[in-house]
């Protein structure tokens, strides 16, 4: 039997239009010209190839959101964006978002194990149910699913596409040109699904793919969303400040996967973490005061008081922000708003004025931001995993390329020399990096149970 694997980090790359921080377009360090170049993008992954990497990761929503007027709302699809990158890699993951309540099982699971088959194994796909109520009047819809109905519609969608992604036997791909077989359909199955929300005949018309089916990763931190990523999710995106949070989270899901039936190793949490990287730390505050003073406080002033539904607008800049803004915040036992629970905890906690508060949700939006030399940063990022609150990190650069180079030529290095994170990849498939199983075939498990009981 071969030795357990040893526990490494695993550390992906946000990629997010040109830098996480929402001024990083009005920075001289980046291109706005860009963001529609497909050389900028294969640029970006190549380079988080080349520092070892384990995927490259979109966000994504069918909306054009309000703030377009000062910062980048657009931009390219992420499944055609990532395809192009994975014409110009050969390693690095390439996972996608995509929302279960404005797609359809079949052409998502086509989509998805298409981009497998062409990669040789690196598709993820990011699971979200969409929480943007201008979405729905984009599909034809009188009003936005609550959470509640877009996570039932989201199991049905799951289960369905798993199934279309098993169809295919291992086996069933025959091209034997002697007999003139192309494939065997005794091994070819439907999904033949019917759910509440969705019903699906099957089978898919793309084969079995390199991973079994692409990585299933989730965003969600509700009490809903937690359950559904402890059934489904492969890794798990999450946003948190403090360390403390992060352990309860890690605990959480992973206690929740044992409880369905699952091997906690086999789902990777992962927080995001946005760097401002300086050759000492008052170089790092510096870059990071620079991008803040490029902000626009009425962009900020309109996404804050959205998610605490009143109008900021009236209220001091440098004043404290009031408690009661957040006083429907609710806790953990009630976390349906669970982004808007990180900003409340921020309030609560440090005091911050709403000027402050903007500067500190600028970064990464409500992810955990942090200024540092490169050892600083190394220290955070080892602490977290070795304390059990993390798997490894989505690392989400301020700017890009600026950020990128800055983590991959100096906090990379640092981590490789602790040991901490890998040298070379040991595999080629985006399960092999992130250490997940291939998932097994659920009718090649029936097929082997029936032969053994036949032959028992």
């Amino acid at each position: 039997m071969p030795a357990p694997r040893p526990r490494t980090l695993s550390l992906n790359l946000f990629l997010y239009h040109l830098g996480h921080h929402e001024a990083a377009w009005r920075h001289p360090s980046t291109d706005p010209s860009r963001i529609y170049d497909p050389t900028y993008y294969v640029e970006l992954a190549r380079k988080a190839e080349a520092a070892k990497l384990d995927a490259v990761f979109f966000a994504d929503g069918p909306v054009l959101h309000s703030g377009v007027d000062h910062n980048p709302a657009e931009g390219p699809e992420p499944l055609l964006t990532l395809a192009t990158i994975a014409a110009h890699t050969r390693r690095i993951g390439l996972v996608a978002t995509a929302s279960t309540t404005f797609y359809e099982p079949y052409n998502l699971a086509r989509l998805f194990a298409s981009l497998d088959h062409l990669s040789g194994g690196r598709a993820g796909w990011n699971v979200v149910t969409t929480q943007s109520a201008d979405a729905a009047a984009n599909f034809g819809l009188d009003a936005h699913p609550d959470p509640l109905a877009r996570y039932a519609r989201a199991e049905e969608f799951l289960e369905a596409t798993t199934r279309l992604w098993d169809s295919w036997e291992e086996g069933a791909a025959l091209a034997d040109r002697v007999q003139g077989r192309w494939a065997d359909p005794d091994r070819i199955h439907p999904a033949d699904f019917t759910g509440e929300h969705l019903a699906v005949a099957g089978a898919l018309n793309v084969r079995r793919t390199p991973q079994g089916r692409p990585v299933i990763v989730q965003a969600g931190a509700s009490n809903a969303g937690r359950d559904f990523a402890a059934r489904w999710a492969e890794a798990i995106f999450t946003a948190h400040q403090r360390i403390e949070d992060a352990q309860a989270f890690y605990s959480d899901v992973k206690r929740t996967a044992l409880a369905h039936g699952r091997s906690a190793d086999q789902i990777k949490i992962l927080p995001g973490i946005s760097p401002f990287i300086g050759s000492t730390e008052a170089e790092a505050r510096e870059l990071e005061a620079t991008f803040n003073e490029l902000t626009v406080p009425e962009y900020g002033l309109r996404n804050l008081g959205a998610q605490a539904g009143v109008d900021l607008t009236t209220l001091d800049l440098d004043a404290p922000v009031p408690l009661d803004l957040f006083a429907d915040a609710g806790d953990v036992t009630d976390n349906t708003r669970s982004r808007f629970q990180v900003v409340a905890g921020i309030v609560r906690r440090d005091r911050p004025t709403l000027r402050e508060l903007l500067h500190r949700l600028a970064g990464a939006r409500g992810h955990q931001v942090v200024a540092g030399t490169p050892e600083q940063i190394a220290d955070r990022i080892e602490t977290w995993f070795t304390q059990g609150a993390a798997d490894g990190f989505n690392v989400m650069p301020p700017a890009l390329p600026l950020g990128l180079d800055a983590f991959t030529d100096h906090v990379v290095p640092i981590l490789q020399r602790r040991g901490l994170f890998r040298t070379e990849y040991e595999g080629t498939t985006l399960r092999d990096h992130l250490g997940l199983e291939v998932p097994e075939n659920r009718w090649t498990r029936q097929r082997a149970a029936l032969g053994a009981r036949a032959s028992a």
